[in-house]
């Protein structure tokens, strides 16, 4: 904002000491109108619940970490109830490079051996986990961490063997994603408990059967479910990209806002293509489950989070049902 201001005062011309006092005046002026246009939103979504998901991609810099959790707590101060829910992908394809363990990645899906499954503990519901809480912690907010597993917050079955088409061998095989899981409920007691109490949720992405056995499940369904049984207003899903594009070269078709409909329009008249048609096929779902809104926006850039929230233009692409 301050650079605003300043490229401003500079086309203007303005040059003295009176000036540029004034010229802090006005960016004071334009800090006051925003917390005036934030207001009203404030107002809106005070009590309600928001589920924040979070890539690996956006919590690997402490930095970035540390400025998420900034705007996590602001949310959480202004009385909206925030559940956080994270995966770490990233870290964990990192962590088996460094142990020598080799990973198989089929159309996006990782398949997780005993070896992998055991990396996943350790990244997901250890350190991971711990950092978001301790960036919190820096910021005064009572976090609570926990895994899927905890409190049977996330009911799952292992995935089934299922035909996939191999884009690289051109080929159908039978493909066993070994300890994946599928959600087959969310129980959220302990959740509603939590934020009932004041407390902020921090899930990682492990879910568990009857039996007791784990399973590593994909973080953006965990989140959708969870975001489903709390009735949230709204699902924010953050990553190291800003929306939805119609095509992801050119900048000029990102996607501001849409409608469910909307979205289904693009499925069918093959606008949408590749990833893009299972993402919006996903989020239409979960509008028509009862989730008011969902935004895909960057994780990555300072303030986008609070963009989205309380500014009328927003930052990323948001669906509303």
């Amino acid at each position: 904002m301050f650079f605003v201001v300043l490229g401003l005062w500079f086309q203007k011309g303005q040059s003295t000491f009176t000036e540029m006092i004034e010229s802090r005046d006005i960016d004071d002026q334009l800090r006051l109108d925003l917390l005036r246009e934030a207001l009203p939103y404030i107002q809106r979504f005070q009590g309600q619940t928001f589920v924040v998901k979070l890539s690996g991609k956006v919590t690997e810099s402490p930095e970035n970490l540390a400025s998420l959790a900034e705007e996590l707590a602001l949310l959480h101060q202004v009385g909206i109830r925030i559940t956080v829910v994270h995966g770490g992908g990233k870290q964990l394809t990192e962590l088996a490079k460094q142990l020598g363990v080799e990973q198989t990645i089929i159309e996006g899906r990782r398949v997780t051996d005993d070896a992998t499954l055991e990396m996943a503990k350790m990244i997901f519901a250890g350190k991971i986990n711990t950092d978001i809480l301790a960036a919190l912690r820096h910021r005064s907010i009572e976090a609570v961490g926990l895994s899927g597993v905890d409190g049977n917050i996330v009911h799952a079955e292992r995935r089934p063997p299922k035909e996939v088409f191999n884009r690289e061998t051109g080929e159908r095989a039978q493909i066993d994603y070994g300890h994946v899981g599928d959600v087959v409920q969310i129980n959220a007691r302990l959740l509603t408990v939590l934020l009932d109490h004041g407390y902020l949720p921090v899930i990682s992405s492990l879910g568990a059967d009857d039996d007791g056995m784990v399973f590593n499940i994909n973080a953006d369904t965990i989140a959708a479910e969870i975001a489903v049984r709390l009735q949230a207003e709204k699902l924010i899903l953050l990553s190291d990209v800003d929306g939805i594009y119609l095509d992801p070269k050119n900048p000029e078709t990102k996607l501001n806002r849409l409608s469910a409909r909307e979205a289904d329009d693009l499925v069918a008249q093959g606008a949408a293509t590749g990833g893009m048609i299972p993402k919006l096929q996903s989020i239409t779902a979960l509008l028509q489950r009862g989730v008011h809104s969902a935004h895909v926006i960057s994780g990555t850039k300072r303030n986008a989070l609070l963009s989205e929230v309380f500014t009328d233009k927003g930052t990323g692409t948001m669906f509303v049902a």
